[in-house]
C-alpha cells in the first residue's frame, strides 16, 4: 500500500439548487461534488503539489474506447512524449479497493498500455508497475522524470 500525505487544499466550492459543486482546475469547470469527485480532486492536488507531476500532462475524466464500449477513465498522466504513462482509478472512500477495481483499470490499460496503474479511494492507495504483462505492486508513486 502507498501512503499518501495530502497537502493542505482549499477548494472552490459553491452551492446551486441545493447541490454542491467544486471547481476542477484541470477541466476548468464546476463539477458536482460527489464523494468520488472529492477523492479525485484531493488526489490531483497530491500529484501536482507533492509528487510534482506536471498539471499540463494530466487528463481527467476523458473517454476511452474498449472495443465497442466507450468508458471514462478518472486520470491519465502522460510522459513528456505525450504517451500515456499512468492510469489512476478513483473510488469514493466507502468503496473497497478490490480485484474488481483493479480489473477496471487493467481493462483501460488494454488500450492505453501504461507502465503504472494506481487505484485509490482516498484513504487507501495501491500502485502497480506493469512490465511485459507482469503486474508488480509498488510502495510509492514513481518520480516524474522531466
Amino acid at each position: 500500500m502507498i501512503k499518501i500525505a495530502y497537502p493542505s487544499y482549499q477548494p472552490k466550492i459553491r452551492k446551486l439548487n441545493d447541490k454542491e459543486y467544486i471547481f476542477d482546475e484541470f477541466r476548468k469547470q464546476w463539477i458536482m461534488l460527489t464523494p468520488e469527485e472529492w477523492v479525485r480532486q484531493n488526489f490531483l492536488q497530491y500529484l501536482v503539489g507533492v509528487k510534482e507531476y506536471p498539471a499540463a500532462l494530466i487528463a481527467v475524466e476523458k473517454e476511452i474506447r474498449l472495443g465497442e464500449l466507450v468508458k471514462r477513465f478518472d486520470m491519465v498522466i502522460y510522459d513528456r512524449d505525450s504517451l500515456p504513462w499512468m492510469i489512476i482509478e478513483c473510488k469514493e472512500m466507502s468503496v473497497a479497493l478490490t480485484q474488481q477495481v483493479l480489473n477496471q483499470a487493467l481493462r483501460y490499460n488494454i488500450t492505453l498500455n501504461v507502465p503504472y496503474i494506481v487505484i485509490t479511494n482516498g484513504s487507501y492507495c495501491y500502485g502497480f508497475h506493469v512490465n511485459k504483462g507482469i503486474l508488480a505492486e509498488i510502495n510509492d508513486l514513481p518520480e516524474y522524470k522531466a
